[in-house]
């Protein structure tokens, strides 16, 4: 039996054995996949509660009350009567915001001097915070051109000449990719290889430093073994994880396009490619750090540092181009950020694969690279003895 293969079954034996280290390349991470597909299978937020100061108490506050009510994305849940009372709702995060309308809105309005409607907001909750600046500049802008359009229709203007006169200028928005700005279609996508990068690296520290700590190395790669046979050896234990966590998040990625509809508009051949070359990397990364530092705890302490934050820094929540030259240079380093632009490129920009090829490539030689260190750190390793059994 060669090396590859005979540290394949021993590793399929050891996880046969430790029903806890398979759950964590098996159910554990479809049951976090399954649990992300959940949270944002709704795709947009719908009915974010907000509260109404109103101080006017006229008939045009209260029909913008009525209109506020009627807007899908609020839900109007109080109406309070004091600054105190608005504060202690913000507070507790009963709602999102308050809306205040002052005392004397509609006798300025009337006395054409406009009234000013304010929004009070957490925007430390960013999207809830933006959704509702937007819903709100909806709402009153409405309004405000109904009040406008029936005093220049009294006025005697032409209702043919109204619609220009109020917007002389007009904005053009074009979507090109994720038109309906549905958080599922891109956030959930983007999360979930983002998870099998942290539980990638994860496993392949684990699986590698599970052997020092345990005093096993020498009986898993040969008391003698060349670098050859060090290399085959941990090529074989990093398969068995390799496989489930491959097939786990690829399914889920086919379950977001087949089944809730989510069409790719390139190449899912394409992206599984990628998503294959993540995870090598992320195992290849979690065993060289094993391999380096002859440590367990240590390794797992890397791994957690590096994948934990990959997804904050690879430009799908914010913005890649805006960070600083010091964030973007980390940014680039994490294998996640490329593979997040080629499923983004893929998914739903419909790229060619010319485009996308060299981020396949440069992940297939990053394993390369890692997987040598690793070979290298476990061949230093097995004339050090003494360096094992340390958690």
């Amino acid at each position: 039996m060669s090396l590859f293969a005979a540290s394949a079954r021993r590793e399929v034996q050891l996880l046969s054995s430790r029903p806890w280290d398979a759950a964590m390349l098996t159910w554990v991470p479809l049951l976090a996949m399954a649990l992300l597909c959940w949270i944002f299978s709704t795709g947009q937020p719908y009915r974010l509660p907000i509260a109404v100061w109103d101080e006017d108490h006229s008939s045009l506050s209260r029909q913008l009350v009525r209109m506020l009510e009627a807007t899908p994305g609020l839900a109007l849940q109080a109406q309070v009567v004091n600054r105190g009372e608005a504060a202690d709702a913000l507070q507790r995060m009963a709602v999102y915001g308050v809306v205040h309308l002052p005392p004397g809105m509609a006798r300025d309005v009337k006395q054409g001097r406009g009234a000013s409607i304010t929004l009070l907001h957490n925007a430390q909750l960013a999207t809830a915070s933006s959704l509702l600046q937007r819903d709100l500049r909806q709402v009153v802008g409405t309004l405000s051109a109904g009040i406008e359009m029936q005093a220049a229709a009294k006025r005697g203007t032409p209702s043919q000449a109204l619609q220009t006169r109020l917007e002389p200028v007009k904005t053009q928005l074009v979507a090109l990719f994720n038109v309906s700005t549905n958080f599922e279609q891109f956030l959930a996508a983007a999360l979930v290889p983002a998870l099998i990068h942290v539980l990638a690296m994860t496993a392949g520290a684990w699986s590698v430093g599970r052997e020092l700590r345990d005093r096993t190395v020498a009986q898993w790669l040969g008391a003698q073994a060349s670098p050859t046979q060090v290399l085959s050896a941990l090529l074989g234990k990093l398969a068995v994880a390799f496989a489930p966590l491959w097939a786990v998040t690829l399914a889920c990625l086919l379950y977001l396009a087949q089944l809730r509809g989510w069409a790719v508009a390139g190449s899912m051949g394409w992206i599984s490619a990628g998503l294959a070359a993540l995870v090598a990397v992320s195992l290849a990364a979690g065993a060289a750090l094993a391999g380096v530092t002859l440590s367990l705890r240590t390794a797992l302490s890397g791994a957690g540092l590096l994948s934990a934050p990959a997804f904050a820094f690879s430009g799908v929540a914010y913005p890649l181009l805006a960070m600083g030259e010091g964030a973007r240079t980390w940014a680039l380093a994490m294998p996640y950020t490329h593979y997040a632009r080629l499923q983004l490129e893929q998914w739903q920009m419909g790229a060619p694969v010319a485009q996308s090829l060299p981020v396949v490539a440069g992940l297939g030689l990053a394993t390369l690279v890692l997987l040598a260190v690793a070979t290298a750190g476990l061949a230093r390793g097995l004339r050090l003895p003494q360096r094992w059994g340390g958690r």
